[in-house]
């Protein structure tokens, strides 16, 4: 089980006024309609990443001042990614446009009298004093009518710095996101144009003519029952960020039958987690609960997407079953239901979803009940470079969804071993009982410390 990193650390940040960052040269004035996809109700809120850069003795501070180089860099990137710098507008049917206005993005600077090593040898959310390191500049926060992208550059007292970004997004993925930040950086260390160019083409995952919906999404589709309560949004929460080393993942391995011995770490991981918390909240037996994995279907695609592609391609797959059944079987029944879940997603499921989202007025999906799990493990967060190397710490900033949501962070703990980070938040008293079932499913190994 992991510490949780010093949240009671306090620290000043000074920030300069917030101004608008606009591509360096005249871009098209147009109107780009989002994909399917990318419209959906589910994704019309607002992520946040956050990287922490060391300094870096070799580069003179005074000659490259990393907010400088990454504003310039931001403006040159807006010119291929010029999208970002323009305005979501609503269309007929709550179809969403972005109007390529070109006015630009948020840029705050910013100046922290603290040092990276203050932050602890490790690196995982919860950060503190998030809220100072990401400002919310009023006004800026919604979805409609307001700027896609805030970036704020904090400057450390040791000479390192701290990239903080928050997207809409409808406008990308993880993926996507990463791909812009893989530019900007490319840009900053001396590139004309970033080696990857981006790709519009939202047409390719727009809703079929005529629609259909082939598959089965349990994502979408209200629960058999609808008595299960969600986590009050005024309960008093704990957080907890618990690692998950080799030592952890064999642990868990062990109670796997023969068959399931060589199933995913996720897949072995989210079981874990579904199993433990359904245990901790203390639902009625009988009723239904599902957990929801994001996957990337980028691969799944034939013809593939062409490459440079940065919107959202992620659906939802669903394992479903009752709390009773969950909380009675031993973990490899949750890993199968995992399984069958995610072979389910193809190109075909995908493409399914669009339909639904045309017939069903593009729903939110169901978040009662609801455990989502995100992993970014391969989402390349940790090899975003501006000149400085690659962060001490890169992704997730927090939860997308505090009390339902969990993301896979790839991390270290202090002793330098590679493992999977998953911050999780409930209630005080349920995240007491959560803690005592992941005892005792480790108990075949030692908890790891970070």
């Amino acid at each position: 089980m992991a510490l949780a990193p010093p949240t009671s650390l306090v620290f000043k940040v000074q920030r300069c006024k917030p101004e608008l960052v606009a591509p360096a040269k005249p871009t098209p004035y147009e109107f780009k309609q989002l994909s399917d996809i990318d419209d959906q109700k589910g994704l019309r809120f607002l992520i946040s990443t956050i990287h922490f850069y060391k300094h870096d003795s070799s580069i003179l501070q005074e000659i490259r001042d990393p907010v400088k180089i990454i504003r310039e860099a931001l403006a040159q990137t807006l010119v291929f990614y010029y999208p970002f710098a323009g305005r979501l507008r609503k269309g007929p049917g709550r179809k969403l446009v972005v109007e390529c206005t070109g006015e630009g993005v948020v840029f705050i600077e910013a100046n922290a009298d603290i040092t990276l090593e203050q932050f602890g040898d490790v690196l995982h959310p919860p950060f503190p004093c998030l809220e100072e390191l990401l400002f919310d500049v009023p006004s800026s926060s919604g979805i409609l009518h307001c700027p896609l992208l805030l970036i704020q550059v904090t400057r450390l007292k040791c000479g390192g710095f701290i990239f903080a970004v928050r997207l809409n997004h409808t406008m990308s993925d993880a993926v996507g996101l990463v791909q812009f930040m893989m530019a900007m950086g490319e840009v900053a260390r001396g590139a004309c144009a970033p080696s990857i160019l981006p790709v519009w083409q939202r047409h390719l995952l727009q809703a079929r003519d005529p629609t259909q919906v082939t598959c089965t999404h349990h994502e979408y589709i209200d629960m058999a029952s609808t008595v299960v309560v969600p986590i009050p949004l005024n309960n008093v929460m704990a957080h907890r960020t618990i690692f998950f080393g080799s030592i952890e993942v064999s642990a868990l391995r062990r109670f796997m039958p023969h068959h399931l011995k060589q199933c995913s770490t996720f897949e072995l991981l989210t079981a874990c987690l579904w199993h433990c918390r359904t245990i901790a909240l203390q639902t009625n037996p009988q009723e239904e609960v599902r957990v929801l994995c994001a996957v990337n279907v980028r691969d799944k695609f034939n013809p593939p997407l062409p490459n440079g592609y940065y919107g959202n391609v992620c659906a939802f797959c669903v394992a479903l079953t009752t709390v009773g059944k969950l909380c009675k079987n031993p973990l490899g029944y949750a890993v199968e239901l995992l399984k069958k879940a995610k072979n389910n997603v193809t190109e075909e499921y995908l493409r399914s979803v669009i339909d639904l989202m045309i017939i069903k007025g593009r729903p939110h999906f169901y978040v009662v009940g609801s455990y989502l799990v995100s992993d970014v493990t391969r989402a390349k967060f940790g090899e975003v470079d501006f000149g400085w190397g690659k962060p001490f710490y890169g992704g997730p900033a927090g939860e997308a969804i505090p009390g339902v949501s969990s993301f896979f962070i790839p991390s270290k703990n202090s002793k330098g071993e590679n493992g999977i980070v998953v911050p999780i938040s409930l209630p005080v008293q349920a995240m007491e009982r959560f803690e005592n079932q992941l005892d005792i499913l480790l108990v075949e190994g030692p908890t790891s410390h970070l």
